[in-house]
């Protein structure tokens, strides 16, 4: 029978298909924390010294730009994870990562989670594909900002956050608390003006509902491959 407190560790993908006993090892290597709205988590060039995992809230990976500009590169929910990348290689943190609700989260220090890829494959072989699929991402980011149109650019971090917080059902994808305008506009490149004339685009076309803060694209396979 589940452990109560292993429960979101099952719910992250590179630990999914441990046993009940090996999540309970995982447990106990690593402590909760609890952080509030706007708290810095990471600081960008700080050390590397730990693994995050989500357990409540969420949180947004930005770095600032030439101008001073916050650019956000990717928003994390329950189950997910970040940090892996200067847990592995032993460098600076590659950009900061900011509470934007309030969250509660698993940290796993460098040492006891290096001992744990080697312990159990199963969790590096996950790892190695969670990577992969967050390289696909970024590359389809950096061609976003770089050929695509306002329109392309706001779908496209639409489907961003659809596969960061979105919820499938029958074709359909919600996004329960959509984020601030600003914010993705950050992640678009663009304007907040820019971001809220689209998205009332995308509801008059049909291929949106908004509803205060939830957002719901109607088609999700058909919407992506119109703006992909």
């Amino acid at each position: 029978m589940p452990h109560e407190d292993t429960g979101f560790l099952r719910n992250v993908p590179i630990f999914a298909d441990l046993e009940e006993r090996e999540l309970d090892k995982i447990l106990k290597l690593g402590t909760r924390q609890k952080y509030k709205k706007g708290n810095l988590v990471v600081l960008e060039q700080e050390s590397g010294a730990a693994l995050f995992v989500i357990i409540s809230g969420k949180v947004k990976v930005v770095r600032m730009d030439e101008d001073g500009r916050e650019v956000i590169l990717s928003m994390f929910g329950p189950g997910e994870f970040f940090g892996e990348m200067s847990l592995l290689d032993g460098m600076a943190r590659s950009a900061s990562v900011v509470a934007t609700t309030k969250s509660e989260l698993f940290m796993i220090h460098r040492r006891e989670f290096l001992d744990l890829l080697h312990e159990f494959p199963t969790v590096a072989i996950s790892l190695l594909a969670e990577l992969a699929m967050r390289l696909r991402k970024a590359d389809m980011q950096i061609k976003s900002l770089s050929l695509k149109d306002a329109a392309g650019r706001v779908a496209n971090v639409l489907l961003m956050l659809s596969d960061d917080l979105g919820i499938f059902r029958k074709g359909k994808v919600e996004i329960e608390d959509l984020p601030l305008q600003q914010d993705m506009a950050n992640m678009a490149g663009t304007s907040r003006e820019t971001v809220s004339r689209m998205l009332h685009q995308f509801e008059r076309d049909g291929h949106v509902s908004m509803k205060g803060n939830r957002l719901i694209i109607n088609d999700y396979e058909a919407f992506r491959k119109l703006f992909l």
